[in-house]
């Protein structure tokens, strides 16, 4: 039987993991720069130096990096975000990863600069191919950020032959998509694979005859949500915000 001290020591390890959470290694040196930039607005003036703390603090928790619970039965297919479900609908995949002219299902995952921004793998596959295209900045949520934008974007294949396209697209803030992984690479569900800095996108395309199992406005969570399943033969599911 726990002691009531092991209780409590348990319940604010638990408090302290709900509030702390580890930081990515890209956000270190932004975290650096508005440390620095807040010491310097101490000295010129006390209460803009609070207001740099409190930027501080949005930066540290920006770059946050938290574990997630990953599903890992065969055939799910997991949101790559966090964020929110803003577009669902015919699309054919970015020309440079070629996967030919089709369109498949588009599911667009939009992150605000208030969400997490590691992006996961949303299945377990081998990535046939990468390809980085410079763009725009326009507003991530908008449909043509998809064309016009700066991405970049990995062909997953599956082990039953089909493949996954996961595309990562700046947004109207952002000005650096960050992607480690390599062509050849296996990648594991929920595995982590790149982010993207201050304010962004995320498409999936499905493989012909898989249907979302989400809803537009529906919240994401990256390598936990599951956006479909290759196995499932019900139909689109449609979702009413309230």
């Amino acid at each position: 039987m726990r002691t009531t001290e092991q209780v409590a020591d348990e319940f604010q390890m638990t408090m302290l993991e709900t509030f702390l959470k580890p930081m990515h290694r890209e956000g270190i040196k932004f975290v650096a720069i508005f440390g620095a930039v807040t010491l310097v607005l101490f000295l010129l003036w006390p209460p803009l130096g609070w207001l740099g703390v409190g930027l501080t603090i949005w930066c540290y928790y920006f770059f946050r990096d938290p574990k997630r619970a990953t599903p890992i039965r065969e055939g799910l297919i997991l949101s790559p975000a966090d964020g929110v479900v803003s577009l669902i609908e015919p699309a054919v995949p970015p020309a440079e990863l070629g996967m030919g002219p089709d369109a498949m299902t588009r599911v667009s995952v939009f992150m605000s600069v208030f969400n997490c921004h590691v992006n996961r793998s949303p299945v377990a596959g081998r990535i046939v191919s990468i390809a980085y295209h410079p763009g725009t900045f326009v507003n991530a949520s908008l449909d043509k950020a998809s064309e016009n934008n700066e991405r970049n974007g990995l062909c997953l294949e599956l082990a039953d032959g089909r493949k996954i396209a996961v595309v990562q697209i700046a947004g109207l803030v952002a000005r650096r998509i960050v992607c480690w992984a390599e062509k050849g690479q296996p990648l594991r569900a929920g595995e982590r694979f790149g982010l993207i800095r201050f304010g962004s996108r995320l498409d999936v395309y499905l493989p012909e005859g898989v249907e979302p199992l989400v809803s537009l406005g529906q919240t994401m969570i990256a390598g936990e949500t599951v956006l479909a399943d290759l196995h499932a033969d019900e139909p689109r599911r449609f979702g009413e915000v309230s």
